[in-house]
C-alpha cells in the first residue's frame, strides 16, 4: 500500500512539473553557446592579474566566466556589465565585437571611475565604470540603449529592492535586446543536501566577506522558478534559464537519486543557474511581486 501512494504521490508531482514547464515556456537544455568558447577562453588566459588574490578569484570563477560569454551573440553595438571587474567587459569588445562597452559597480554616491586592463599581446583595454546604487538610483543611461546587459553574482548581493534593478535593466536595454543573470541556485543539490543534513546554511555561499573586505555577503540566493518569475515581472521573455554543477560541490550528488525516488522534480539542480531573457515592448509588469517582498 505505500508503495502504491508512493507512486501515485511521484506520478501527481511529475504531471505538475510537466504542466508547469509547458505554461511557462521555459526549457532547461536550451543552452547552446555562440561556438566562441576557444577565442573566449584564450583572451581570458591573457589577460595579467595582480596580487594572489585576484589570480585565485579568477580561476575559481574562470569556468562561469566562460560560460557566461559563450550566451552573448557577438557583433552587437552595446554592452553593460554590472558588478564588472572588467575581464568580462573586456571579451565583450575584443572578442565578441561589441563596439561600445561599459562597466558599473556599486557606490552610494553616483560618480566614474576609469579602469585598466593589461593584456598579453595587445594594447591595454580601458573601461568607463559608471558607480551608483543598483537598488536605488536611476541608471545614468538613456531609455533603450543597450543591445545586451550583464548583470553576474549581482542580485544575490542585493538588500533591498532587487525588482528596481531589473525594472531599470529593461528600461535601458531596447527592445529584443538580452539581459544575462548569472546566480547561484537556492534549490540546488547541495542546498538540498544541507538542509537534509542541517549542519550548514543551504545558501551556495553564505559567508561574510573576511576582515578587510567590505563586500556585501549573499543577502538572498533564488531558485531557478524564483529567478525566472522576478525576470518575467520586469518584462522580459526568457529564452533560455538552465543550471550546472560547479566544481567543488559534488558531495550533494546522491540527493539526485533521493529527489527521482521521491518523485520530485530534478531538473535545474545546478549550484550556478544562467537565465537568457529578452525584452518585451508593453509588457505586463508587475513592480513588487508578492512572494518577493513583504506588505
Amino acid at each position: 500500500m505505500l508503495f502504491f501512494l508512493r507512486a501515485i504521490r511521484r506520478l501527481l508531482k511529475e504531471l505538475d512539473i510537466r504542466i508547469e514547464s509547458k505554461r511557462r515556456g521555459v526549457s532547461p537544455i536550451n543552452q547552446a553557446g555562440n561556438g566562441r568558447e576557444p577565442e573566449i577562453g584564450s583572451f581570458l588566459r591573457s589577460i595579467s592579474l595582480e596580487g594572489r588574490g585576484e589570480r585565485a578569484y579568477f580561476e575559481m570563477h574562470f569556468p562561469r566566466l566562460l560560460r557566461t560569454l559563450s550566451l552573448v551573440p557577438p557583433g552587437g553595438r552595446r554592452a553593460l556589465e554590472l558588478g564588472s571587474y572588467v575581464y568580462t567587459a573586456a571579451a565583450l569588445h575584443r572578442v565578441l565585437g561589441y563596439q561600445d562597452v561599459r562597466g558599473a559597480y556599486y557606490c552610494a554616491t553616483p560618480g566614474r571611475d576609469r579602469k585598466r586592463l593589461h593584456i598579453e599581446g595587445q594594447p591595454d583595454f580601458y573601461c568607463d565604470i559608471d558607480l551608483f546604487d543598483a537598488e536605488r538610483h536611476a541608471y545614468p543611461y538613456p531609455d533603450d540603449h543597450f543591445d545586451v546587459v550583464l548583470c553576474c553574482e549581482v542580485i544575490e548581493h542585493l538588500i533591498l529592492d532587487p525588482m528596481h534593478l531589473l525594472f531599470e535593466c529593461h528600461r535601458i536595454i531596447d527592445e529584443g535586446g538580452l539581459l544575462l543573470i548569472t546566480t547561484p541556485n537556492a534549490a540546488s543539490l547541495t542546498s538540498v543536501m544541507r538542509s537534509l543534513h542541517g549542519s550548514r546554511n543551504p545558501q551556495v555561499f553564505s559567508g561574510y566577506p573576511a576582515a578587510g573586505n567590505s563586500d556585501t555577503p549573499h543577502v538572498r540566493e533564488y531558485t531557478p522558478r524564483e529567478l525566472s518569475d522576478a525576470v518575467e515581472a520586469a518584462g522580459f521573455e526568457i529564452e533560455a534559464l538552465f543550471t550546472e554543477r560547479i566544481l567543488g560541490f559534488e558531495e550533494g550528488a546522491w540527493v539526485n537519486a533521493l529527489l527521482e525516488r521521491e518523485g520530485f522534480d530534478t531538473l535545474l539542480r545546478g549550484e550556478q543557474t544562467y537565465c537568457l531573457a529578452r525584452s518585451r515592448s508593453n509588457p505586463p509588469l508587475i513592480r513588487y511581486p508578492e512572494w518577493l517582498y513583504t506588505g
